[in-house]
């Protein structure tokens, strides 16, 4: 099922899929792929655009066939006219919102409008707002909210084993967790049903190091880099990794000239 539009946002996408040649239903879930990406980014697997692939604005684009130029083209226009519609339009329609200040049905602040992504394990959940730039993080009931900064948020993990789970989260800057962000404060909010009384929420910790490793070739998508670690003092070990890791997609024919020396000279530009 398409998401719902706004009338004027689907007069426009109507009038995108007939000047790219694609129904409308392809242009809808690139344009929900790109909204969750923050404009900036977008993950999609689309039948009549190659099937799996990435998008990064300015940065490289990955279809099912690596060597298809025409088609990483392509998607890159649409993927920009995308962006540039949700930057000056009101694309989805507003969630209906009552007046406290939680929704009724979901535990986050209203003001932050509908997350992009949200859900949850055992004590701990999260709801992510590119256009506000928050993250909030339910732990039995308190919500803690944290200012995402220049993160585009395109993933989320828990880890096992402890009492309330360790949520990371991926980005264009690699991966990361809560602790690198800016903490705006906490609100009281619904606990999850635990059969029990909710324990006090637990300080984040950073996860242990990860040294960046190639992707594994998955089913239609294309090999790409290793995400680098957030932007701190000491990530220079892992740009160089990625920038080797880069060389070795290069050699191997994955990367053409052009995408080596774009995305060697964006990495060299964070030292």
């Amino acid at each position: 099922m398409s998401a719902p539009l706004t009338p004027e946002a689907d007069t426009a996408v109507l009038d995108i899929a007939q000047r790219h040649g694609l129904s409308r239903d392809a242009v809808v879930s690139m344009l929900v792929a790109v909204n969750a990406g923050g404009g900036t980014m977008a993950q999609f697997s689309i039948p009549e655009l190659g099937g799996s692939g990435q998008w990064m604005r300015g940065g490289m684009t990955m279809v099912g066939n690596m060597f298809d130029n025409a088609l990483k083209a392509r998607v890159d226009t649409l993927c920009n006219e995308l962006a540039q519609l949700l930057a000056t339009m009101t694309v989805f329609p507003p969630a209906a919102a009552p007046t406290g200040g939680f929704a009724s049905n979901n535990w986050w602040p209203t003001e932050f409008g509908s997350p992009s992504s949200s859900g949850g394990q055992n004590h701990v959940r999260y709801a992510i707002f590119p256009a506000a730039r928050r993250l909030a993080i339910n732990i039995d009931g308190v919500v803690r909210i944290f200012d995402t900064g220049e993160h585009n948020i395109g993933g989320v993990q828990q880890q096992q084993g402890t009492a309330y789970g360790l949520v990371t989260f991926t980005s264009q800057f690699g991966t990361f967790d809560v602790s690198s962000l800016q903490e705006l404060g906490t609100q009281p909010g619904d606990a999850p049903a635990t059969g029990g009384h909710p324990e006090p929420a637990p300080a984040f910790s950073a996860p242990e190091p990860q040294v960046p490793q190639p992707q594994t070739a998955q089913p239609q998508a294309s090999e790409s880099p290793a995400p680098l670690s957030p932007t701190g003092s000491d990530d220079s070990a892992g740009i160089i990794s990625a920038i080797e890791s880069l060389a070795g997609l290069h050699q191997r024919g994955i990367l053409s000239d052009e995408e080596f020396v774009a995305k060697k000279a964006e990495l060299l530009g964070r030292l």
